[in-house]
This record gives C-alpha cells, sequence and structure tokens, in this order.
C-alpha cells in the first residue's frame, strides 16, 4: 500500500469514528498516571484495585478474536493494554477495531500481571485521541536512516526510546549548570540575539535588517561583550545560557546554531575559572552516574581533579621538540608545512604518530582543506597569511590537540589570538587565556578578561588591520563596548563552554546532530516550495 493510500484509508477510519458520534480528535484527557509510575506502584495499585487513566502512542498491537493486546507509549516508558470485547462493551470494541499503530489513546482500567508476569492494564473504556494518518516504521527495523532522524525528529523521538533519554539528560546537565552557577551568586540574564555589530568571538555572522528601524542588524555570534557590560554595570557575577549562531561549515562538532553558557564573576580569574570548570563536570557526572569515571566512544575518561593546567608552548615543545620562543615567523611557517606533510605521508603510510589515530590524521587535514575551500587566509596554502599567534595555534591544533584525550586546561594562548584577555601577567606576548581539552575537542574557552580600556582599544585596531588583510573572521571594533569598558570594568574571570558538546560528552554521542532537537540541513527538495513563492510573491 502506497503512503497516498495509506492515508487515505485512515482518513477514513477518522470519519468512521465520527460517525459514531466520537470526535476523533478530541481537545483534552484526564491522566491519573504515566505508564512510569503505574509500574512503580503496582503493588498498592493492584491492592486497592484502583482505576488508572493512562494515555499514549499504540506502538504494536495482537488481535485474539474478542480479545487483543496493546503496547502503549508515553514519554515515560511503555506498558500492556488488555482489551477484552466483554469487558469494553460492543461499541468501544469496535472503536478499537479502528485504531491502527501510531493512534494515540487514552484508556482507563485496572492493572494486574499476566501469566508472564508482565504489569499489563485490563481496559474498559478507551477513547481515541489523535487519529495518526502516516504509518510508523517497522518496529523491528525502527528508525535507522540519519538524514530522515535528523530531518523528522519527531519520528525519531516515537521510535528510539534511547533518543529520548539523551534529549531527557540535555535537560538535567543545564539544570545542573543552573544550580552551581545560582549557588555561587550567579544571575542568569538574556542578552539580544540581534546585535547591531556582532563581536565576542572570531566568526562569521549571519546578517538580516530590522525593518521597522532600517537597519542592518547580525545573530549573535557570543554573548560576551554584553555581559562584560552588565559587569561595568555593577552586576558581581552574570550567565546566559544561548543560541548563538555562527555562518561556517558543519562537521560532527559544529553546528550553526548552537547553545554556549557564558559566565563571567567579578574579582576572579582564568585560575578561578578552572577551578569553576572542573566543578562543573564533576558534579554532573556525580549527578549522572554517580563518579567520575566515564567513557566516551570506547575511552575512559577521569574527571577526577585536579586536571592538569599545561602551557600551549610546553605542549607543542613537548610533542613535536619545537622550542617556539627560538623560531622567527618564517621558520614557525615552515615547520607548520613541515607537520601537515609529515601527518598527510603518515596517513598515506597508515602509520599514525604514537597516540593518534588515522581518522585523527584524516579529519585534522580535511579541516585545513575545509578552510581552505572557504577562501580563510587558514588554508595550507594561504599559511603565509597567518599571524604568529595563528601559526603557533595551527601547530598546536595540528600536533597536540589529536593526542588530548583526558582532561587538559591548555593555558597561557598567543596574545594576537586571545584579543578579549588580559596580557600574561610574567610574560606580555601570551594571554591569561584557557582551553578545556577532553577526546581531543575543546570543551570550553575562558579568559581573565581584558578590562585595560586603552590595551582593549589597541587589540581591536590590530584585529581591524587583519581584517583589511583578509581575514574575514577578525573581530571588530566596537565603539560602545570600549565606551563602557571607559566607564570601569572590575578584574573579571569569564567561561564559556559548548552546551552541546557538553552532552555529547556524556551521553556518549559522536556527533553534534545528535544532540541537538533540529540541526540544521539542507532543505528538502520541494517541500517548502509553496511557501516560499508566496513569500516572493508577497
Amino acid at each position: 500500500m502506497t503512503e497516498q493510500q495509506t492515508k487515505q484509508e485512515r482518513a477514513h477510519k477518522a470519519a468512521m469514528i465520527r460517525e459514531m458520534k466520537i470526535d476523533p480528535y478530541p481537545y483534552k484527557f484526564e491522566l491519573t498516571h504515566s505508564t512510569l509510575q503505574i509500574k512503580n506502584s503496582y503493588d498498592a495499585l493492584a491492592a486497592q484495585n484502583d482505576t488508572v487513566s493512562v494515555a499514549g502512542r499504540i506502538m504494536a498491537r495482537r488481535d485474539h478474536g474478542r480479545t487483543a493486546f496493546l503496547t502503549l507509549q508515553d514519554s515515560a516508558g511503555t506498558i500492556q493494554v488488555y482489551i477484552r470485547s466483554d469487558d469494553v462493551g460492543a461499541e468501544q470494541f469496535k472503536l478499537y477495531s479502528l485504531f491502527d499503530i501510531g493512534d494515540i489513546i487514552g484508556v482507563q482500567g485496572v492493572v494486574f500481571r499476566t501469566k508472564t508476569n508482565e504489569v499489563t492494564i485490563r481496559a474498559y473504556r478507551l477513547q481515541m485521541l489523535c487519529k495518526a494518518l502516516r504509518t510508523l516504521p517497522d518496529k523491528w527495523h525502527g528508525l535507522r536512516d540519519v538524514e530522515t532522524r535528523y530531518r523528522q525528529r519527531y519520528l525519531d523521538l516515537i521510535m528510539n526510546p534511547d533518543v529520548r533519554k539523551v534529549f531527557l539528560t540535555r535537560t538535567r546537565i543545564i539544570n545542573t549548570i543552573r544550580h552551581i552557577f545560582n549557588a555561587i551568586g550567579g544571575i542568569e540574564v538574556e542578552t539580544p540575539t540581534l546585535q547591531p555589530l556582532y563581536g565576542g568571538a572570531s566568526a562569521r555572522p549571519f546578517k538580516t535588517h530590522h525593518n521597522a528601524l532600517d537597519a542592518k542588524f547580525y545573530m549573535r555570534i557570543a554573548d560576551e561583550l554584553y555581559l562584560k557590560r552588565l559587569i561595568v554595570g555593577g552586576f558581581d557575577c552574570v550567565y546566559e545560557i544561548c543560541k548563538d549562531f555562527r555562518n561556517e561549515g558543519m562537521d560532527r562538532s559544529h553546528n550553526p546554531e548552537f547553545t554556549m553558557v557564558e559566565i563571567y564573576w567579578a574579582y576572579k580569574d582564568y585560575n578561578d575559572m578552572m577551578d569553576l570548570t572542573e566543578r562543573l563536570f564533576v558534579t554532573i557526572a556525580h549527578e549522572l552516574i554517580g563518579g567520575t569515571l566515564i567513557t566516551y566512544q570506547g575511552e575512559t575518561i577521569d574527571l577526577t581533579p585536579p586536571w592538569p593546567r599545561r602551557p600551549m608552548l610546553d605542549l607543542i615543545k613537548e610533542h613535536t621538540g619545537i622550542k617556539i620562543g627560538t623560531l622567527s615567523d618564517a621558520e614557525l611557517l615552515q615547520a607548520v608545512e613541515r607537520e601537515i606533510e609529515r601527518q598527510e605521508k603518515a596517513a598515506k603510510d597508515h602509520q599514525p604518530p604514537t597516540g593518534v589515530s588515522l581518522d585523527t590524521i584524516a579529519g585534522n587535514i580535511e579541516d585545513q582543506a575545509q578552510d581552505e575551500g572557504e577562501g580563510d587566509t587558514q588554508g595550507v596554502d594561504g599559511a603565509e597569511g597567518l599571524n604568529r599567534g595563528k601559526l603557533i595555534e595551527e601547530l598546536f591544533g595540528l600536533s597536540v590537540e589529536p593526542r588530548l584525550v583526558q582532561p587538559t586546561f591548555v593555558i597561557d594562548y598567543p596574545k594576537e589570538t586571545s584579543p578579549l584577555a588580559k596580557t600574561h601577567r610574567t610574560n606580555p606576548t601570551l594571554t591569561e587565556r584557557f582551553e578545556l581539552y577532553i577526546c581531543r575537542r575543546e570543551m570550553a574557552n575562558a579568559f581573565s578578561e581584558l578590562n585595560d580600556p586603552l590595551d582593549q582599544r589597541e587589540r581591536f585596531e590590530a584585529q581591524m588591520r587583519q581584517r583589511l588583510a583578509g581575514d574575514e573572521e577578525a573581530q571588530l571594533l566596537d565603539e560602545d563596548f570600549l565606551r563602557a569598558l571607559e566607564y570601569g570594568m572590575p578584574p573579571t574571570g569569564g567561561l564559556g563552554i559548548g552546551v552541546d558538546r557538553l552532552v555529547m560528552l556524556f551521553t556518549d554521542q559522536p556527533s553534534i546532530q545528535d544532540v541537538i532537537l533540529f540541526p540544521q540541513m539542507r532543505p528538502e527538495p520541494g517541500l517548502y516550495e509553496a511557501a516560499h513563492e508566496a513569500l516572493e510573491e508577497r
């Protein structure tokens, strides 16, 4: 039977239900329990012969003449329903005959255990709550096609209970973040999604036009500069859990629309933010699994603090033998190019460096090619356009990042690539910045925040020069933010954590699309054609 024929047949059944003077799409249904509550309270419910009222989607049915069994699924789980003609009556049993897998129904009855000891509801009243017109995928094969799962997440949630668990865990993680930040005196705030000037990160924005104001606006790439304005305004600790939007490529750890949490804490520095980061990850681990040992994609990760705090330049020297301070810019460029060639050769020879998989090497090289193809100054052939700080970070990304499996704070980044961070108190070429790496992936980024307005203006001006030289991701000079700093911002520690990557880690998901309910996808051909035509005509 074709999809169209199925829809017609089910629509006909809905019409038959209406002929019975029953609305197949009623307005409400009174619930007494979820499926999980029934199972957890079975002994008390059975002892008192209490009536339960539960609703859910039919996931399976087995007919046996005048009796039948259904599997009913709600947000908490599944439960078996036993339907007997003598119990529900002829009209209700006729209604049952018009049910299909996928329909949402209400059931009232009492609980008992079958001969196989399965908790079951013995129905005495049935109610149609929503007649489904489409057929669910085969229950034995489920929904496996990744593209369909992402495009039709509603279907993915129906068919794959483990997917629902991932998103319930996501909610628990976000609630834990709020609890920890509230406990230190943090105030949750909201900053603009539409901004007259984007900033706070090195990224390309999405652009739009505000009709009423007749002005150009940008989708937020970060909320950092607005949160710092609030520190200037007198709040001692502010945080925001928000959507950021970056007009960039997509891969297993990047999505153009993603969730970040950023917190700014007055009178703290990046050492305090490392302590806070450890506390956050460890608390989440204890609440989810009761300990600090987790497994991600087959690797055991030990989150027991304290985590190593390693300067970036020391890590590069350890893994490459290169002492950055002794190299000229030209020599550093040559070192980056040699590392790229070495990894390409290792991949071809199937001899990855110790501790690095071939897949990781391939990913690094692919990232290089992707950057180059997008017209950045960060591609292999365009490496001559990189400043010294970017060359250092490029070498780090190629030679060190693939080896960082256990939690590691990489600290003290080049000044050229950290325009919003305070100059390191002992080395003027570096900043007090760290990134947390776990499983070869950046998980957090933090600074001792730059609060000297004159130094900040010089950094912005340097960024503007990089932009004029062709770096499309260099940051812009924000006069209003500088004006705010000129009123005075106290010493402040700032921290940003990618919530999606955090959820990936704690739910053992390989791709960021697996933890975003509705990830960006190329529109299906023809699906929105009529709507787009209407918009264009208008």
